[in-house]
């Protein structure tokens, strides 16, 4: 199964081959959360000529009850056995590209802005987008609350580290379902890990991403714990975060590397960079998409929240790894303030809809900060014009709803629902009563 099928033949093949009886067609709804329904093998003929009709209209941020019918087309290159499934009578699945009934794409759908992005890039002469994110989760007891299952640090592999029979499972059923890992690895707060995928371009990268969410859960609860991808569930511990790694090639050659640049970048690569810079505080609603993203967000901890770049500095938002010489494809911008909660097919398609805006409009990237940005007094920032990210899910919505990028990256129909789903998020955070309110004031007010 390590080779990719390519087509619908390809993937009878493998179903007749596999003893498979069922398939799974996966997409996502506006805020990335995984559906799905199952058909029946014998369905795949029909499934792949003219796609599978459901109700959208229960879909969060699809369309309403009176224009729900919506199609979902299979994409054969994605066909991949479920192995926590049963290899008898077995289960495989296929992510699905939202269509209206007649036959357009869905302009709702998150696996379409995606394409529409990497087209735009196509058409300014690059053909590959290839993203390699990292995305951190905790480990806990049970979904009721946040008890962790040891105290382990950074890279430790003692009895401390609960997670790494778990971990090994996850790795290898990830790799049954193509995806290549580099890294596996205990992470610095109690009970948090993580699993580094092979750098892969964005479109299969967005998938990869859904099914590892899917992958790292299922392995989790196969032991009885609960995996979560929320961006900040402990206090006074690091938060998960989903560090991007990015670049952009050109018949085959990176096109962010430069050899005669000091930094060892092109004019192309610094203009993609001050594209994401120059944006970021718009996009945040994006890679940052819920009220607890913004409480991983906050100067101290490892998540950056200063506007500006870098080549050591993890305080700042990009970081661009040091050069190593022989390994020009490896140069890349590494943007450090997404979180492993956001949709991947959004948030990808945002970042490269910045980037090409910056190559395309000629941005100048200003000077790298290397100084530790969270010991900068303000007024120091203000004067060397560092921006700060938005404190909060509802500043962060309303500089999205002012984007024109924004808007021309999702599209008005997707840009109107996002915004409408966020203000309303955090309007019912905004008039919760805390324990954190109760605690502190109805012993003294």
């Amino acid at each position: 199964m390590s080779d990719r099928p390519t087509s619908a033949a390809d993937v009878k093949a493998l179903v007749d081959e596999g003893g498979i009886r069922f398939i799974r067609l996966w997409f996502t709804d506006i805020l990335g959360q995984l559906k799905s329904f199952s058909i029946n093998a014998e369905e795949l003929d029909d499934a792949f000529e003219g796609g599978m009709g459901f109700d959208g209209s229960s879909i969060t941020g699809f369309n309403a009850i009176e224009e729900s019918d919506m199609i979902a087309m299979p994409d054969p290159t994605t066909f991949r056995i479920i192995p926590w499934r049963p290899e008898e009578q077995g289960v495989a699945r296929m992510f699905c590209d939202i269509q209206t009934p007649e036959g357009t794409p869905y302009e709702g759908d998150p696996r379409h802005v995606l394409r529409r992005a990497i087209d735009r890039m196509h058409a300014m002469g690059f053909d590959t987008f290839n993203v390699g994110p990292e995305l951190e989760y905790f480990l806990f007891k049970d979904n009721k609350g946040t008890e962790t299952l040891d105290e382990g640090g950074y890279f430790d592999l003692t009895t401390l580290d609960a997670g790494s029979d778990v971990r090994r499972e996850t790795v290898l059923a990830l790799e049954q379902q193509g995806i290549h890992v580099e890294y596996s690895h205990h992470e610095v707060g109690p009970s948090q890990h993580e699993v580094d995928m092979r750098y892969a371009d964005a479109l299969k990268m967005a998938d990869d991403c859904m099914t590892y969410r899917i992958t790292v859960k299922e392995y989790a609860m196969k032991y009885g714990w609960h995996a979560t991808f929320m961006p900040k569930p402990l206090f006074g511990e690091n938060g998960s975060g989903m560090h991007t790694h990015m670049s952009l090639f050109k018949n085959g050659s990176n096109a962010f590397f430069d050899a005669d640049d000091t930094y060892f970048l092109s004019d192309i690569g610094k203009a993609f960079i001050a594209g994401q810079l120059r944006h970021a505080r718009e996009l945040s609603s994006i890679f940052a998409q819920w009220v607890n993203s913004y409480k991983r967000l906050v100067p101290g901890y490892e998540a950056p929240v200063y506007v500006a770049w870098s080549r050591r500095n993890r305080s700042a938002l990009v970081r661009v790894p040091l050069y190593h010489p022989g390994k020009e494809k490896t140069t890349r911008m590494e943007l450090r303030c997404p979180d492993p909660a956001c949709n991947p097919y959004l948030t990808f398609a945002a970042l490269l809809q910045a980037g090409l805006e910056g190559i395309e409009k000629g941005y100048e990237l200003p000077e790298p900060m290397e100084k530790n940005l969270y010991h900068l007094a303000p007024d120091d920032r203000k004067r060397l014009g560092i921006e700060q990210l938005p404190e909060t899910l509802g500043e962060a919505i309303e500089l999205t709803a002012e984007s024109e990028l924004v808007l021309r990256t999702l599209g008005e129909h997707m840009f109107n629902r996002y915004v409408e789903i966020k203000r309303q998020e955090w309007e019912d955070y905004r008039v919760q009563v805390t324990q954190w309110e109760l605690d502190r004031y109805l012993p003294v007010l």
